[in-house]
């Protein structure tokens, strides 16, 4: 198959292409196309922009994964922007090319995020959960930040193209996401819960956040919002114990929320917030996790060196 992939040198977009490997006609967007060449491989097809493209006649598979990182810097006024234009400007452009094309591609994949649901404190939702509509009031940023980019790529579904918005949740790896930044404190022993620690933590091993973008690949019958975490979410407290007895290490250390607002401003809701998100539609649709459960996930990826 002939697959366009955005975001394919990002932390789960690296992974895709090797999974994906040679068996396929890989075309992979990077803002640094040289750099791109020289971490995934000379036998992909490299673009710097998708104005390279006048339409996507041809291609079979869009996975979109790009989006400038929400955690990195604090929110000031230009960050945010970086954040919604990274998300929604692609998006959009990428629906238009699957609009002016004569045979557009069977399916698009699109990233979204389980900041979407807001904060549900100890309640658990699934893709039944009404969301907040935008005109109701002002939505808390990564609300509005994924609502309005889950409605672009929607906005691209057809009888010839079906949509698959996967809500990612927690991504567990060693070369990217928030794991290598917490193990340096839980490895010393100074770890601990968050603010109340009874916030959810709806995680994913990086292996099945990979394998179920495959599946939905292939799946003809989905379309519409998945959510890309495993079946067994946690509260940021049962998180915090979990990973210190995987590394043999007290955890009793808190963080208190006000220090955690003061360092990070209003960025700090993404970890003293929390959603409790189950994948009922993914499991509906046939996948199963073969990590359902954190003290495996966790075990399994502290087991290696790097990844």
């Amino acid at each position: 198959m002939k697959i366009l992939i955005t975001g394919a040198s990002g932390f789960v977009g690296h992974q895709v292409v090797r999974a994906l490997g040679d068996e396929h006609q890989l075309y992979l967007l990077s803002r640094h196309p040289a750099k791109a060449r020289e971490r995934l491989g000379t036998e992909h097809h490299y673009l710097a922009s998708l104005d390279d493209l006048a339409n996507l006649d041809g291609f079979d598979v869009v996975i979109n994964l790009a989006g400038e990182p929400i955690a990195d810097k604090r929110w000031s006024s230009s960050q945010k922007e970086k954040i919604c234009h990274s998300r929604w400007h692609l998006t959009m452009r990428l629906t238009q090319l699957i609009e002016q094309s004569q045979t557009p591609p069977s399916v698009l994949i699109n990233a979204s995020a389980i900041g979407v649901y807001g904060n549900q404190e100890e309640q658990p939702v699934d893709e039944t959960f009404m969301l907040r509509q935008t005109g109701e009031a002002p939505l808390p940023f990564p609300q509005a930040v994924c609502q309005k980019w889950e409605t672009l790529a929607l906005n691209a579904s057809s009888q010839q193209t079906r949509v698959c918005v996967i809500r990612i949740g927690l991504v567990l790896g060693l070369c990217g996401g928030a794991l290598p930044k917490m193990l340096p404190a839980f490895k010393l022993g100074l770890g601990g819960p968050i603010a109340s620690g009874k916030q959810g933590m709806s995680w994913i091993h990086q292996d099945d956040l990979v394998a179920l973008i495959l599946f939905l690949m292939k799946s003809d019958t989905c379309s519409g919002v998945f959510n890309a975490t495993a079946p067994h979410p946690v509260s940021n407290l049962s998180f915090s114990k979990t990973l210190a007895d995987t590394l043999s290490r007290p955890a009793f250390i808190p963080m208190p929320a006000f220090v955690l607002n003061t360092l990070l401003g209003e960025m700090a809701q993404l970890l003293t917030q929390g959603q409790y998100v189950l994948p009922t539609r993914l499991i509906e649709a046939g996948y199963r996790f073969k990590f359902p459960q954190l003290n495996y996930a966790l075990t399994d990826i502290l087991a290696k060196k790097s990844y």
